[in-house]
Parts: structure tokens; C-alpha cells; sequence
């Protein structure tokens, strides 16, 4: 999913003096829901033609940027920061972390909450994986920096060239509390903004920030929100006591799935999900979550409800996991 940067622009009539005269988009009369809309790899020479296109038509994103590039461009950080955009990690140079040592994966995420720091963009809170993976070596390394790892719930596909139709797409599939990749430099998601706005104004959805405790879209002052509505019936659960956890189908990508967990019965519960080998879990959400084993997630609530979610790799196996809920 990594591309280089766009050295070049040929997109002056989308310049915010391109864009004086057009009419003002919608706007949600009523937020019913958040999103959250996210934009890797930079920041670079396109960053500022996005920034003023999601101005322009209402939105806030969250960039997750990389060290070398924040490095390069600090003045680019600090108009992500000044155009009302929130800021994460990225990674200092986008390698396969999972495939690093504890140490250069440290130097990775260290060197980079630097670089945006020093650029103006704060300490960040948020952090994502390069190519969405994860493992438990790398979640040890972003908890030592107080990070909350964010994958997504929709891939838009604009890092495979995906048309402007198809990123609009992609964004009309975001529910309440759910997250969007995409990128800084694909001139198609530029051109998309407009009628990503549109879109979700038309659903009462408005673009938040990401929570930092619950990585789920939230308002931006960090209420409401963070629910992701399960559109499938339940398809398995288990439970133990007086609970029971229910599993139904999310989104699904060719490498990894998302499954959302309803508890019923009460709300002092502990949920032990056991994953077939070679599955891995690679983010959860709405949930404390421990780790008695590669193989077994334990969770609990933390607050945000009895609803909550979890990202699957499969590693080529489809299974799904075995889950139980006991109240003691």
C-alpha cells in the first residue's frame, strides 16, 4: 500500500481561487453519527491542495504522517495542524515492522512522535501500522509511547488506483464509529472530497477525530459516537452464566476481517475469544484487551458499551473464532 510521493501537481484549478464562485456543499443538518476519515504517507507536495479541499467542504481528517517526510515538510505538518486536522504516526520510513527487531521498530515510532513534534504537530496519540500489519512486538513498542493502534474498517483502494467513483464508494460504506483509509497523494481521492462531504451529509454522518481510547470515530471533542452498527444477523456465539456473546459479520479484505461482538445479559462481563491457528488478532475496539496466549483474547468493558469489535488476520484460515462470556 505504499507508493511514493507526487513530486508534481496538474491540479491548479482545484486551488482554493479554482474553487471561489462553486457552490457550498452540504452539511449534515444533524450529526447522527462520526467518521473517521484518515489520509497515510505524508505529508508531501499535495498536502496543502487537501487540506484546503477538505476546508472547503467541511471535513476533518486525521493524517498519519511519516517521520522522514514530517522532517522534510514541517511546514506541512503544522497547516495539518492549523487547518483543524489531527495528527498520527505513521512510521519513520513505511518498512514491514513485523519483519524488524523490537529495537528498529522502536527507532521507527521514536524518531517520528520527534519529527512531528518538532514540526509543530504535537505529540501523537494515534499510530499506524505501514500495510496494516501488527504484532505483539510491535503493540509493545506503541504502548511504551502511549500510543492507540488504528487499522480501518473500509479500504478505499486509492493507493491501487482506484477511480474517483470507487473512493466515493468506498466512503458511502462508512457506518457510525468506523474508519477510512486513504492517502495524501492519489489525485483521485483529491477529486473525491466534494462528494465524500455530499455523501455523508446526505446520511446525517459527520467526519470526526479518532478516539484515542477506543479507536472508533468520535465528535471532535471527543463525545458521542464510536458505535459501528452490525448490517448482518448474528451469525455465531457462546456464553457461560448469565451473558452471551454474540458474533456477526463486518468488513472483510483479502488478507484480514472484522467481526463485531454483541454482550447481552449484563455489563460486568469477560469475554475469551480462542482463534484458530495461524489467526491473529491485529486491533480491537470498544474493549480492554489482554493476551493469555497468541491464540486467545480477553475481553473486557471499558466503558464504551457492550459492543465491540475485532480485526482478524487470517493467515488462510477463514475460521471463525470460538467465543464465550462469563460474568464472574
Amino acid at each position: 500500500m505504499r507508493k511514493k510521493l507526487i513530486t508534481g501537481l496538474a491540479v491548479a484549478a482545484l486551488t482554493a481561487g479554482g474553487l471561489v464562485g462553486l457552490t457550498l456543499p452540504a452539511q449534515a443538518a444533524t450529526c447522527n453519527g462520526y467518521v473517521g476519515l484518515t489520509f497515510d504517507d505524508g505529508p508531501g507536495t499535495s498536502t496543502t491542495t487537501l487540506l484546503s479541499l477538505l476546508q472547503q467542504n467541511g471535513l476533518r481528517a486525521t493524517f498519519f504522517n511519516e517521520g522522514q517526510y514530517a522532517a522534510q515538510y514541517p511546514s506541512y505538518v503544522a497547516a495539518q495542524v492549523n487547518a483543524g486536522m489531527w495528527v498520527g504516526n505513521h512510521s519513520y520510513t513505511h518498512p514491514h515492522l513485523i519483519q524488524q527487531s523490537q529495537a528498529s521498530i522502536d527507532s521507527e515510532i521514536s524518531r517520528t512522535q520527534s519529527a512531528i513534534a518538532n514540526a509543530g504537530g504535537g505529540t501523537p496519540k494515534l499510530f499506524r501500522p505501514p500495510y496494516g500489519e501488527t504484532n505483539g512486538t510491535l503493540q509493545a513498542v506503541e504502548a511504551k509511547y502511549g500510543l492507540k493502534e488504528i487499522i480501518w474498517d473500509v479500504d478505499s483502494q486509492d493507493w491501487n488506483n482506484a477511480s474517483v467513483d470507487a473512493i466515493v464508494a468506498a466512503n458511502a460504506r462508512l457506518t457510525n464509529g468506523q474508519v477510512i483509509l486513504m492517502h495524501d497523494w492519489p489525485a483521485n481521492t483529491r477529486s473525491a472530497i466534494p462528494r465524500i462531504a455530499q455523501g455523508l451529509a446526505s446520511r446525517n454522518l459527520c467526519a470526526g477525530m479518532i478516539s484515542t481510547s477506543t479507536g472508533r470515530a468520535v465528535a471532535p471533542d471527543g463525545s458521542g459516537g464510536g458505535g459501528s452498527t452490525p448490517t448482518t444477523p448474528p451469525t455465531s456465539g457462546g456464553g457461560t452464566g448469565s451473558c452471551t456473546a454474540t458474533l456477526s459479520a463486518g468488513s472483510s479484505w483479502s488478507d484480514r476481517y472484522n467481526l463485531n461482538v454483541a454482550v447481552s445479559g449484563s455489563s460486568a462481563w469477560t469475554v475469551t475469544m480462542t482463534l484458530p491457528s495461524p489467526e491473529k488478532v491485529l486491533s480491537t475496539w470498544n474493549i480492554t484487551a489482554s493476551y493469555p496466549s497468541a491464540q486467545v483474547l480477553v475481553a473486557k468493558p471499558n466503558g464504551s458499551g457492550n459492543n465491540w469489535g475485532v480485526t482478524i488476520q487470517h493467515n488462510g484460515n477463514w475460521t471463525w473464532p470460538a467465543v464465550s462470556c462469563s460474568t464472574a
